[in-house]
């Protein structure tokens, strides 16, 4: 690839999703980029930039970011982070949102859905503790086809082994063909909508949880900063905040800072330590 196709392929996902590439990850901008260039009928990565350069197509566009910034994802990943949020995010929101009985939780750049799931399924299995309650689970994410498969709620063999207890698998998937479909009552928890982080994030309105594990490593620090400030924006004084095991607020912003022993969890700067 041209150095200057690379460059113009780095500036142009930088613009539209926050995402950042380095000159060695030219290999991952080819593999991930040949399937759309077939898709179009173009040659090759060449003739694919001359074409973003002349016609700027958004369909093709669109069709670029998507193929770069679609991740993988998996049931009860890191299982850590569901363990702190049976134990010790939700019992804190209980207590705190008695007198609404209401809970938003945001699960951000979702992917194909699974850590929204894995949240819902949790949930329904503490069902008798939250009798008379409303939670809410949105999952947003830039690529439209990763909603639209989140939303079916549609898996291979290889997904659903990847994390999910089996007794978890009998009691909320069925059997499609050679794949597993969450059931009704697990998919109708979760709300799905395609979003750019980098966009106004206000319409999506208040969250008392945030997860946004395994996002910001791909941003550079601006992009850090302005969208956890943004997030930060969209939270309440008590809301808590998921990050990745590689990722933290740490020198990026001071709206946030570690939750007192809970490793990758965020308060608001201000918000009482003690649970």
């Amino acid at each position: 690839m041209k150095v200057e196709d690379f460059d113009m392929f780095c500036t142009l996902l930088r613009q539209r999703s926050g995402l950042v590439l380095t000159s060695d990850k030219a290999y991952l901008l080819e593999s991930r980029l040949m399937p759309v260039a077939r898709k179009w009928n173009l040659k090759g990565l060449d003739e694919m930039a001359a074409q973003v350069r002349t016609k700027r197509d958004e369909a093709l566009l669109r069709d670029i970011t998507e193929a770069m910034t679609t991740n993988e994802s998996s049931f009860y990943r890191d299982q850590k982070p569901f363990d702190q949020f049976k134990s010790v995010v939700l019992p804190m929101m209980l207590a705190n949102r008695q007198a609404k009985k209401v809970i938003r939780i945001w699960s951000a750049a979702c992917s194909s859905g699974q850590e929204a799931y894995s949240l819902a399924m949790l949930l329904a299995e503490e069902g008798a503790k939250l009798a008379g309650w409303k939670i809410e689970i949105v999952g947003t994410d830039l690529s439209g086809e990763m909603v639209q498969k989140a939303k079916a709620g549609l898996y291979t063999q290889f997904e659903v082994q990847r994390g999910l207890p089996i007794t978890l698998l009998v009691k909320y998937f069925k059997q499609v063909g050679d794949k597993w479909q969450l059931s009704d009552d697990i998919r109708n928890r979760v709300q799905y909508r395609e979003y750019n982080l980098l966009g106004d994030l206000a319409p999506l309105g208040q969250f008392d949880i945030v997860f946004c594990r395994n996002v910001l490593i791909y941003f550079d620090q601006p992009t850090k900063t302005k969208v956890l400030e943004a997030m930060a924006r969209q939270m309440p004084p008590d809301a808590v905040l998921y990050l990745g095991g590689a990722e933290t607020v740490l020198g990026i912003t001071e709206k946030f800072k570690p939750m007192e022993g809970q490793r990758g969890l965020y308060t608001l700067a201000g918000a009482p330590q003690k649970l």
